[in-house]
């Protein structure tokens, strides 16, 4: 008899344990411990501001805390190689930008494979560049300032914060797409790079909102154009590329992405709370302020955002046999 009983004192200790595990699996819910969010830029600039407004969001929503942890250098592929070959948890996130499609399409080697060891979250927000020169190029619109560029091949300089970086390679399209030359002329970084414009050693350069307003209110620098789809409404009287050349766009994105094989689960909650993030009125009220578009956008959205970037560079090296290393 005492085998029976021990049989059944086994049988009701396993029913008692399935009963029990989904309350021990909802005490277990994403997150139970810090998340990393690693930015490949120094603090400061843009980038850096939405990954800790970001990341103050997250951490109240989350009730854990979300660090942000900047590994800057060669162009974003330190910070993204953290990320690929981190543990597939959520627990390490990079906030990324077009240098993540970029690298992809311009560099001979990379240490992981960006559309297979990452996969994306949410694109939480986009600024357009400004082409902005210095007054004395004999151009105040865009339209002119092409036509200068394709009477005086290679005589504009153009600076830029570095070679592979968004503002050189989106000129480098443009001049493609309009046929005219211009001399790219790299910084180690956009804050010398906009120095020089504003001193005239250099005589244009596509920027953002926030490093260029007060020179362009100060009238220290011309605006000629915006590369967003439509014009940007801290300068409605600024019209866009696409105004003459249709369908050409360039935008410095702000994304979230994971380590490939991160839990479904996890990436629809991250994305979740990016999108509450990017509704907030703090964070519109924000964005504003330094000329970010919110976006707020899924993970099969930002998935093919990327895949069309990326051969759209691939694309553009082939043509130019531009590298980046």
């Amino acid at each position: 008899m005492a085998k029976p009983r021990l049989y059944r004192r086994l049988f009701a200790a396993v029913l008692l344990s399935l009963a029990l595990a989904p309350v021990n699996g909802a005490r277990a819910e994403y997150p139970e411990k810090p998340i990393r969010l690693v930015v490949p830029f120094p603090p400061g600039g843009v980038t850096d501001v939405v990954a800790r407004l970001m990341a103050e969001r997250l951490s109240a929503e989350f009730g854990q805390q979300v660090v942000v942890d900047n590994k800057t250098g060669a162009g974003g592929v330190i910070a993204g190689e953290i990320v690929a070959k981190a543990p597939a948890d959520g627990y390490t996130l990079l906030l990324t930008t077009p240098n993540h499609t970029i690298n992809a399409a311009f560099r001979t080697t990379m240490p992981y494979d960006t559309e297979k060891d990452l996969r994306p979250v949410s694109n939480v927000g986009q600024i357009p560049m400004l082409l902005v020169t210095h007054p004395s190029l004999p151009v105040t619109t865009f339209e002119g300032f092409i036509d200068y560029a394709a009477k005086n091949p290679g005589k504009i300089n153009v600076a830029s914060a570095g070679n592979g970086t968004l503002p050189h390679i989106t000129m480098e399209l443009l001049m493609i797409r309009e046929k005219f030359q211009v001399t790219n002329v790299p910084y180690r970084g956009a804050a010398p790079a906009l120095a020089d414009l504003v001193a005239g050693q250099v005589q244009a350069k596509l920027d953002n909102y926030t490093q260029s307003a007060q020179f362009i209110a100060d009238r220290k620098l011309n605006v000629l154009a915006v590369t967003g789809a439509r014009r940007l409404k801290q300068l409605p009287d600024v019209p866009t590329v696409a105004e003459q050349l249709p369908g050409f766009e360039g935008y410095l994105w702000m994304g979230v992405v994971a380590p490939a094989a991160t839990p479904d689960a996890v990436v629809q909650k991250l994305a979740t709370a990016a999108r509450r993030f990017v509704a907030l009125p703090e964070t519109q009220a924000r964005f504003d302020k330094d000329g970010v578009e919110p976006v707020g956008n899924g993970p099969d959205e930002f998935r093919a955002q990327i895949a069309k970037e990326i051969a759209v560079w691939r694309e553009l090296a082939k043509t130019t046999k531009i590298t980046v290393d």
